[in-house]
């Protein structure tokens, strides 16, 4: 089989660019081992969707396709230090209708699917099992344990921080286990939200509540592996009571919705992150620590930009290109390494044994709140404007 482009990996990032090259000259392959489930009930991965991203994914058709009753914006944030520490802001303070709107993985993850599925010029391949890749001068050749060929003129590889793709081509990435777990789960409040976010950064690690339709919220709670698996060992009732109490009864007695679940939290930077006739997007190019919320907004952000490279070239040009491909790198540095940097630097700073960084950390976060240029700057940071 014959294309212009391979998309490895079929979740969010890589099933985005997809979509957002419908219609396209180009021929898309769309490779991915398991199609998406959609959750029953409410999906415990839940990803807080920048405005910018909203836009994006409007424009790949599926953001107006998405059951807008399953959909949360928040308007607030409230975070708070380990001893004292407050920074508090809204959407209304930048002039916006919301920081980031609440969407469930396995829905958003489904639509972005069946819109790749429904355009003429991308074929979804699925169960494909890859077995070996090789390249020449015109082409990365991607075989299948069926025995099929794809051969395509560009490979992105979108599968994930364990990347196969990466592997293969043999691009090194720098990894730094952060010895923690985030922990999720959902509940049912007894009291309203009225769309805030909240944050406590604790001696045990970070947690998040965020805000979900109705009186519901999912957590994210960032902490030691230890805790988290004691965390993951409570009934339903001591989780339930472990977490308001963590989060000072704000929202009044939590009922437990989804089981708690638990996934490894590290850092990751690929150098170069593009090859002739390769690129990687998403989590297979870069993993950061979940406490800012910027993960997926990353992942979202490259296959914009790279969608947008491909769809301004000139016909005669390959689309391979090395030249090409390294010019979305430099659109995409600044961004990724800031944000990797700035919450790389949280993370340090609130991580558990920081011990005399405790009173200095929470007065700068108490003074920063209150000077209108660093609130500012935390405001678009929040909301992924960087």
């Amino acid at each position: 089989m014959q294309v212009d482009i391979a998309i490895v990996g079929a979740g969010l990032a890589g099933a985005s660019l997809a979509c957002a090259l419908r219609g396209s000259r180009y021929k898309v392959a769309l490779l991915e081992r398991t199609p998406p489930v959609t959750a029953a009930g409410w999906d415990a991965r839940v990803y807080a969707i920048a405005p910018a991203n909203v836009d994006f994914l409007r424009r790949c058709g599926v953001w107006d396709l998405l059951d807008t009753t399953r959909l949360q914006a928040i308007e607030r944030m409230d975070v708070h230090g380990d001893a004292g520490g407050r920074i508090d802001f809204s959407a209304y303070d930048c002039g916006m209708d919301a920081l980031a709107w609440m969407a469930e993985s396995s829905r958003l993850a489904s639509e972005l699917w069946e819109t790749a599925r429904r355009q003429p010029n991308i074929s979804v391949l699925c169960p494909t099992q890859l077995q070996s890749l090789s390249q020449d001068a015109d082409a990365v050749r991607l075989q299948l344990a069926d025995g099929r060929e794809i051969a395509a003129r560009l490979l992105i590889g979108a599968d994930g921080a364990n990347s196969w793709v990466r592997a293969q081509a043999g691009i090194a990435a720098e990894t730094r286990p952060y010895a923690q777990h985030g922990v999720v789960a959902n509940f049912e409040t007894t009291k309203p939200h009225f769309g805030t976010a909240w944050q406590w950064f604790r001696r045990d690690g970070v947690l998040a509540w965020l805000p979900l339709p109705g009186n519901r919220i999912s957590i994210v709670w960032s902490t030691p592996e230890q805790h988290a698996q004691q965390l993951l060992a409570m009934s339903a009732d001591e989780l339930c009571a472990a977490v308001a109490a963590a989060g000072q009864g704000t929202l009044g007695q939590l009922s437990l919705l989804t089981p708690a679940a638990a996934f490894p939290l590290r850092w990751m930077r690929v150098k170069e992150p593009v090859a002739p006739r390769l690129a990687l997007i998403g989590d297979a190019a870069h993993a950061i620590h979940p406490l800012s919320g910027h993960g997926i907004n990353l992942g979202f952000q490259d296959a914009r930009m790279l969608a947008d490279e491909l769809l301004a070239l000139p016909a005669i040009r390959d689309v391979g290109d090395v030249a090409v491909l390294r010019r979305y790198v430099r659109k995409r540095a600044e961004e990724v390494m800031l944000v990797q940097t700035v919450t790389d630097g949280l993370q340090k700073l609130f991580e558990p044994d920081s011990g005399p960084l405790g009173a200095l950390r929470n007065l700068g976060m108490s003074v920063a709140g209150r000077l209108p240029v660093l609130r500012a700057a935390m405001v678009r940071y929040a909301a992924g404007l960087m």
